[in-house]
């Protein structure tokens, strides 16, 4: 019994000994390292717009918070517009382009200020992944946050553009070079034009002795367009409306009248600039149609206008007054008084009426027409109906057909 007493009365000074030198280490170690007194520390935040950082939906993250820091240095910017004037801009984003390149080229557009604050904002909001592809109408005194929301919302402006039939190319490149199209380039337009470069199936069914260019096939009509579109993109919807519009059906058709594609577009060319009354197509059709079977001259004025050319005397794309003495003089295959059957390919951009004139054209035995001077024809037979009809609308020689 006194063994077991004296047992724990050694556990009891071991364990007193045991928290003396506990306390001895508190009280040390409160005396080499004093309790700092508590002390608040007062962080400048910067006087940013938090509510419109971060993704949508899901608040801030510590990336944020650092944008926010580098954004103060800008603070003064952010709500001052780059300009005061109230003009407006087209602002084209191409599809995949970067937010850095997008941000260059709106700071050399003048709609920025500084291109690194613009960034850090774009970043702070998460915006960068919303720029939307496309054409965006900007004004000069926009601040970057409208600038911003302006490329998120794809504020495209459509502008509609008319291709009228029996325009040539330069016509219509002239006709686009004053609509409100920043990106388009007319030398682009008229070297693609000339040139023929472009991927569609009925273009590689064009003789190789025949014109290469696309005249003929930029399809007369009404289309709405981006502002910011190009001329290959013109090119490449005109070509694509007609790829459309002249179906599968309707080229058998030519084949059926024994003409190519080619052949038949470049007939309707020549109807279209022959009369402005769409019921005549059909008959000046079947005169062209008898003279090609006849393998004889066209004598078609408007093909030697298109050699001609542009007249600088009186602005246009048509000589007058015109001399069949001055026909003769004109070298090129597409004159139609010098060469027999059709041109090498088409002289303007033909309707649809026309077209289809060709391909359904009346059933006549007619071989010549003329002009009555009312935007009208008459039309003749033989040589000796054609003589009176000169006398009676008061043609002192024959003119042309």
């Amino acid at each position: 019994m006194k063994d077991l007493l004296r047992a724990l009365l050694k556990v009891a000074l071991v364990l007193a000994a045991l928290g003396v030198v506990g306390m001895a280490l508190v009280y040390a170690y409160r005396f080499a390292f004093p309790p700092q007194s508590a002390t608040t520390t007062a962080v400048n935040v910067p006087q940013v717009d938090f509510s419109r950082c971060g993704s949508p939906g899901s608040g801030l993250d510590p990336t944020d918070l650092a944008y926010a820091f580098q954004l103060q240095q800008y603070q003064d910017l952010l709500e001052k517009p780059a300009s005061a004037d109230r003009s407006e801009v087209n602002f084209t984003v191409e599809e995949g382009e970067l937010p850095v390149d997008v941000t260059e080229r709106l700071a050399k557009e003048g709609l920025i200020e500084n291109p690194d604050a613009f960034l850090l904002l774009l970043k702070c909001r998460h915006a960068a992944e919303r720029i939307q592809a496309g054409d965006h109408t900007m004004r000069r005194n926009m601040t970057m946050d409208e600038v911003i929301l302006s490329l998120q919302r794809g504020t495209t402006r459509g502008v509609a553009i008319t291709i009228r039939p029996g325009w040539r190319a330069e016509q219509i490149a002239d006709y686009l070079a004053t609509m409100n199209l920043p990106q388009f380039d007319k030398q682009e337009f008229l070297d693609i034009a000339q040139e023929g470069g472009a991927d569609f199936a009925f273009l590689q069914d064009r003789p190789r002795n025949g014109s290469p260019g696309l005249e003929g096939y930029l399809f007369p009509e009404t289309y709405e367009v981006l502002q910011g579109i190009t001329a290959p993109q013109i090119i490449n919807r005109l070509l694509s409306e007609f790829d459309q519009r002249v179906t599968p059906d309707m080229r058998a058709q030519a084949a059926q009248e024994g003409l190519t594609l080619q052949e038949a577009i470049t007939l309707a060319s020549i109807v279209e600039r022959e009369t402005v009354k769409p019921d005549e197509a059909p008959l000046i059709a079947s005169v062209y149609l008898n003279r090609i079977r006849a393998k004889t001259y066209l004598n078609a004025d408007p093909t030697v206008q298109y050699a001609i050319g542009y007249v600088t005397e009186n602005k246009q794309w048509w000589k007058t007054p015109v001399t069949l003495e001055e026909y003769q003089h004109v070298d090129s295959p597409y004159n139609t008084y010098l060469h027999p059957g059709l041109p090498p390919g088409p002289i303007a951009a033909p309707s649809m009426n026309s077209i289809l004139a060709v391909l359904n054209p009346a059933q006549t035995d007619y071989f010549y027409f003329l002009a009555t001077g009312d935007g009208g024809h008459v039309f003749a037979r033989t040589l000796e109906e054609q003589n009176a009809n000169l006398a009676k609308y008061g043609y002192a020689a024959p003119p042309q057909q």
